[in-house]
């Protein structure tokens, strides 16, 4: 790995720090001409911050001392409790600068989910015993069998042919070694903005003739954001589960030279090769180290990650109506046709996913129902991220005890909208 192994790491940092800047708070200057009642433009108070949801005065839920009301849910059964009320440390030194930086608290939530989820892994790697290599070798076979009933045992033949284009190959390499991470943190940095930030911005609600530029309110808001903050998480707890219980090989192992048992013939019979850690690889230090589980091929989270992220890219709503696509007619029928932004994030939303499924499949890391799986538990993942909204009465007793306030996502605009 050599200067891979700082520089990677090194790439991360700068990524989050840069992320914590752009999605800084921002204060623009008075404008006392402005009038937003009188003008015809919407209030920053109506609509997601309306005073129902973002009042500055006390509420049941959200008193300004005391303890706070959590309701639990689980299934159709729920209770509500009580937990710290950190609002008490807002005027602390890190709770104004968590308001000043809200990004810090998503890095935060980032390295939690990431650094649990290897951590979990490399326990596994690290209590490994021969047995469970076996299983994991034979549990590969059996996705190899049952790809074979299904018709779809492909990753042979796709290999082979990138093996032929060693310089496309080169390139899948680095797709597959250096994307995954980097590209997870840019999504989120650039999700933020734009159902955060954008919206953190006064302009956004002004008339579209009064706005100083292409500041525009993103109709997704700050709750799709958290929830696919969430669904990563629950990403991560599914795939921990499934290959913790269930260890399969990837395909570039089974031709181990140095294996000789009873499967040997048959595994080392496909011919993978491992391109990513070889000699001439391009192997990362996210992927190359004694920690990493090399039995967790099922589910690829590879795949997983980038079907959500091409997903919402793809169904992200954009910002104003001004942007609807023109119609156009075909005999009796009247159709919309997508404007180039919707295109644009159509086309990303595929490719992501499409590229990121070539790669595991090219390096013979992953099997293609390793994919499939991948795809299955983002979909659960999707559909059940609520979940982990139970975890926080943990979080307000862990911040209690640190004495710091953590400000909703939307509390950091108030500060904003202190001009009108």
């Amino acid at each position: 790995m050599g200067a891979g192994a700082f520089i990677e790491p090194l790439v991360v940092i700068s990524l989050l720090v840069g992320g914590t800047l752009v999605n800084k708070e921002r204060r623009p200057a008075p404008d006392p001409a402005y009038d937003p009642i009188k003008s015809g433009g919407s209030s920053p108070r109506d609509g997601l911050f309306s005073p129902s949801s973002q009042s500055r005065s006390p509420s049941p839920e959200y008193p300004t001392e005391g303890r706070r009301t959590r309701t639990i849910r689980v299934v159709g059964w729920q209770k509500e409790i009580h937990t710290p009320n950190t609002e008490q440390f807002s005027n602390r030194l890190l709770s104004r600068l968590l308001r000043k930086f809200p990004f810090l608290v998503e890095v935060w939530y980032w390295a939690l989910i990431y650094w649990v989820y290897q951590l979990g892994r490399a326990f596994t790697a690290l209590t490994l015993v021969e047995g469970t290599v076996h299983t994991a070798r034979k549990h590969a076979l059996q996705v190899i069998h049952l790809e074979e009933r299904l018709q779809i045992f492909w990753e042979p033949a796709i290999q082979g042919f990138f093996l032929q284009h060693p310089e496309v190959m080169r390139w899948i390499n680095r797709i597959y070694s250096f994307i995954h991470i980097p590209g997870t943190i840019l999504f989120l940095i650039w999700l933020f903005y734009i159902t955060v930030t954008v919206n953190r911005t006064p302009d956004a609600y002004l008339p579209l003739a009064k706005r100083p530029g292409s500041v525009e309110r993103s109709p997704g808001g700050s709750a799709l954001y958290q929830a696919r903050r969430r669904t990563m998480a629950m990403c991560n707890l599914i795939a921990f589960v499934v290959f913790t219980l269930w260890p399969c090989m990837p395909p570039r192992l089974l031709s181990d030279p140095e294996y000789h048992g009873p499967d040997s013939a048959e595994a080392k019979s496909f011919g993978f090769v491992d391109t990513v850690h070889g000699a001439e690889g391009e192997s990362s230090v996210w992927t190359q180290n004694k920690f990493c589980n090399q039995y967790a091929a099922m589910p690829s989270l590879h795949f997983g990650y980038s079907l959500l992220i091409g997903l919402t890219i793809a169904l992200i709503p954009l910002a104003s109506q001004e942007h609807s696509g023109r119609f156009i007619r075909i005999r009796r029928f009247r159709l919309r046709l997508p404007t180039f932004r919707r295109l644009l994030c159509v086309v990303i939303g595929f490719a992501y996913p499409a590229t990121i499924l070539t790669a595991i499949i090219a390096t013979a890391n992953h099997f293609i129902l390793d994919a499939v799986a991948g795809g299955i538990v983002c979909g659960i993942a999707w559909n059940a991220e609520t979940f982990l909204l139970n975890l926080l009465p943990l979080e307000d007793c862990f911040l209690w005890c640190l004495r710091i306030h953590k400000p909703n996502v939307d509390d950091t605009y108030d500060s904003a909208y202190d001009r009108f």
